[in-house]
């Protein structure tokens, strides 16, 4: 199926998880390393204190 868009978010996503794959296939500690600092980055936004999903 071809389209005449001029922006393909789809093809977009499926190049950036092959390079993703491909990075990760060569260093697979690169994968945790970087989970790890977005951990860091975003800590202060995790909310620990309540269950999500949860009916209360």
């Amino acid at each position: 199926m071809e389209t005449k868009k001029e922006f393909d978010a789809v093809k977009m996503m499926r190049n950036i998880r092959q390079k993703h794959h491909e990075e990760y296939t060569l260093n697979p500690e690169l994968r945790e390393k970087k989970l790890a600092a977005i951990r860091q980055k975003y800590s202060n936004r995790i909310k620990t204190s309540k269950i999500y999903g949860k009916n209360q």
